[in-house]
């Protein structure tokens, strides 16, 4: 047993995790890392500089699991345009070296509106030495694949039909790009891939490769994973994973680029993403019925400054009362408002939560 557990020691070691049940939902980017080379040398092909997953992120998977097992993929093409805060308009893919992770994660909170906890960034090995430790995968390759690249050492030669994969078939499988979908059909396959994957590693009979696979995946990461964010994915897995996958909406547009469907990816958003105890994405109603005035005004700018995606001003008739919140969430959703009591009663129609301001809501 321990034999059989030790790839996995210097992950536990570091984290110390057990497992655990959270509170809510544990939201990580997943970003594959592109290697650089060293032009400089005197051989050919280039060699790999040593990683310092400062590259290109070739592979973008936003990633949510939930205390029940629960997890939703989504797949971000890497060609998708976003203005990147602080840089500008540009491929998504850019964004890990002009920022770093940092600028990746907002990127993608820009783009989807999801707060992401934590990033792991896996270097070109990480998938290969995986999937070695999980003995292959096996698959369906749609069509066949062919192509060679001798300065990045890709050889792909790949035929239509049940393949098992080796761990280096399994990264040209996963970075051939060379069809009419292009960044899309990558997408395609990578999740035809964590699919396949996912099926083995859930069979007991494979149980045992898993500190194997850890370990390969420990290897080859750079993460800022707290010990907390490590237990209750833990616990997650543990209830499950039930996985769902998910790819941003959208088309192709010049330059290569994929110019997402922002209304579409809202809706994707909004039905897969949104963490059951998160109000931000609930619909507020703010109505002024005794507070100073602009009050409402003033609490609709402050719930938007903490993520409030939903936030509008109604009329009402004016009381004495003091504050109070109605709805669902209206717990939540008070501690954001900072003072008032939730009660029980009709709020305004087609609104989740409303907030009455009474004669307690402070000048300023």
């Amino acid at each position: 047993m321990v034999a059989i557990a030790s790839p996995a020691f210097p992950f536990l070691s570091r984290y110390g995790a057990l497992p655990r049940k959270a509170d809510g939902p544990v939201t990580v980017l997943l970003a594959g890392v592109t290697p650089k080379y060293d032009e400089s040398a005197p051989v050919w092909p280039w060699p790999a500089r040593p990683e310092d997953y400062s590259g290109l992120t070739d592979t973008i998977v936003l990633a949510q699991l939930r205390p029940n097992g629960e997890a939703h993929l989504l797949s971000i093409p890497r060609d998708t345009w976003v203005n990147v805060p602080g840089h500008g308009w540009g491929k998504i893919n850019g964004a890990n070296p002009h920022g770093g992770p940092e600028m990746l994660v907002g990127a993608v909170q820009h783009l989807t509106g999801v707060s992401v906890d934590a990033y792991a960034l896996l270097s070109l090995n990480a998938m290969r030495a995986m999937t070695e430790a999980a003995g292959g995968v096996t698959l369906d390759v749609a069509r066949d694949m062919k192509y060679d690249d001798q300065a990045g050492r890709l050889h792909i030669d790949l035929k239509a039909g049940r393949q098992h994969l080796s761990g280096t078939e399994a990264e040209g499988y996963l970075r051939f790009r060379k069809d009419n979908l292009g960044d899309i059909g990558r997408v395609e396959r990578q999740q035809n891939f964590l699919g396949a994957l996912l099926s083995k590693v859930k069979s007991p009979l494979n149980w045992w490769r898993l500190p194997g696979m850890v370990g390969a995946v420990d290897r080859n990461m750079k993460s800022n994973l707290s010990r907390e964010q490590v237990s209750a994915l833990l616990g997650a897995a543990l209830s499950g994973p039930k996985v769902s996958m998910h790819s941003v909406p959208g088309t192709f547009g010049g330059g290569g680029t994929w110019v997402a469907d922002r209304a579409e990816l809202s809706r994707l958003v909004d039905t897969n993403f949104r963490d059951p105890n998160d109000p931000r994405r609930l619909s507020i109603a703010v109505i002024n019925t005794a507070a100073p005035d602009g009050s409402a005004r003033r609490l609709k700018a402050r719930l938007e400054s903490l993520g409030y995606l939903y936030v509008s001003v109604a009329n009402g008739p004016q009381a004495s009362a003091t504050t109070t919140v109605t709805g669902p969430q209206a717990a939540q959703v008070l501690k954001d408002v900072g003072h008032g009591q939730v009660v029980q009663g009709e709020g305004v129609p087609g609104a989740d939560v409303t907030v009455r301001l009474g004669s307690d809501t402070p000048a300023n």
